[in-house]
């Protein structure tokens, strides 16, 4: 029996995820000694493909033998392909395996399955641990069925569930931090995230095909699809089979949040 457990802080940029799921992390840390705390962006996601590329076995014939000795090596082996790990892969091989990178250029038919049994490995090895991950069960997601592919919202609500069925045995808890002013906390944010960041964000999601379907441009066009992503994401969340608490704009007021999150986790473990 897994006694694996799994709490993951799920939001929109800027709203202080990665904040709430340090806290989360020292709080269940005073209860619990083995207590993991995943970041998003941190390389090697035991749930998420981060930086990796996908290269299927017909593929790998567009590669050098020498090219190809190296994918396998720094790859895991799936029925089909290889999983490649780009940070391992440098000059002109990282350049041509990088086009294969799953979150930016695989197809879905392809990309949803593995992700499905990224999760299932992460399950079957959680070695009852207490988990804690800055997203990835909303914002990644969504970020692909909607953004990037344009699909509707019962699409991803569906792969979503998919998920929580796999993770069901951990008993999973989300913390959401609910926006009010998205514009304002993303403008907030560039003085230390930069400018690039911002240009980089808003060329993602103009860019994809929700951005393109509605035709968004400019900085207008990417808080419209944030606020159209938070509103997706609180009434898939409020249907999903899993506890859940939604905190209004944590950061007007970090210490009634912070007592809200000690009250959930409380409640979880009695």
């Amino acid at each position: 029996m897994n006694s694996s457990r799994l709490y993951i802080i799920e939001g929109l940029p800027c709203s202080g995820k990665s904040t709430t799921a340090k806290f989360t992390a020292e709080f269940l840390s005073s209860y619990n000694n083995k207590v993991i705390y995943i970041d998003e962006g941190t390389g090697k996601h035991p749930a998420d493909y981060e930086f990796n590329s996908f290269i299927p076995d017909k593929m790998l014939c567009e590669f050098s033998v020498g090219e190809q000795k190296t994918i396998i090596e720094c790859s895991q082996r799936r029925s089909d392909g290889y999983i490649a790990e780009l940070s391992a892969l440098k000059g002109i091989l990282f350049e041509k395996v990088l086009k294969y990178k799953i979150y930016d250029f695989l197809d879905w038919e392809t990309e949803y399955p593995l992700m499905l049994e990224k999760w299932q490995e992460f399950v079957d090895n959680s070695d009852n641990g207490i988990f804690v991950f800055n997203c990835c069960l909303l914002q990644n997601p969504m970020c692909e069925t909607m953004m990037r592919f344009g699909f509707d919202i019962q699409t991803s609500k569906e792969y979503i569930l998919k998920i929580c069925n796999i993770i069901k045995s951990m008993k999973p808890s989300v913390i959401y931090l609910a926006s009010s002013d998205i514009e304002k906390n993303i403008l907030q944010a560039v003085p230390e995230r930069g400018q690039r960041w911002l240009d980089d964000v808003i060329d993602y999601h103009i860019n994809g095909a929700y951005g393109r379907t509605m035709k968004l441009s400019g900085f207008e066009g990417y808080i419209s699809c944030l606020e159209e992503r938070q509103k997706r994401e609180l009434q898939i969340l409020n249907s999903l089979p899993l506890r859940s608490l939604i905190i209004q704009d944590a950061h007007k007021d970090w210490n009634n949040s912070y007592n809200r999150i000690r009250e959930f986790i409380t409640d979880n473990r009695l």
